[in-house]
């Protein structure tokens, strides 16, 4: 059995037709970095006030899947490491940003990092993905 990464329109975080979702527009910069914009709610809320940490690892991970997706490149995640830095809060608008640090054959290292507008880091990330056999 082959495994394929196929869009998702019901993509629970970038998918349009998703009522639950997050609902994420991501963007290519010319510097191939992906950039969005994310307001959190309180529906995503672990702690009272405080985003749940694996919401944003979820966030952090979907903007490095989006910058290898943008290179035209198939790959899954097989290991991710997130370090949160400060709390984020319900209605804090924040950025998300994705790149793509080096491929290595089939192995594609990456980094995002999400940040308030005054540039204060929220949360960092680094991730290994496995690109699909073609």
């Amino acid at each position: 059995m082959s495994v394929r990464a196929l869009p998702n329109p019901a993509c629970i975080v970038c998918g349009p037709e998703n009522p639950r979702g997050l609902k994420l527009q991501f963007h290519a910069q010319e510097d191939g970095v992906i950039v969005a914009e994310w307001t959190p709610t309180p529906d995503w809320e672990g702690f009272r006030g405080i985003i749940h940490g694996g919401i944003v690892s979820t966030v952090l991970d979907e903007a490095m899947s989006q910058a290898i997706s943008a290179r035209g490149w198939p790959a899954l995640t097989c290991e991710l490491r997130v370090r949160l830095r400060r709390h984020v809060a319900p209605g804090q608008t924040l950025q998300v940003r994705a790149w793509i640090v080096e491929r290595q054959r089939r192995k594609i290292l990456t980094e995002a990092a999400l940040a308030a507008p005054d540039g204060q880091e929220h949360a960092h990330a680094w991730a290994t993905f496995l690109a699909l056999p073609e």
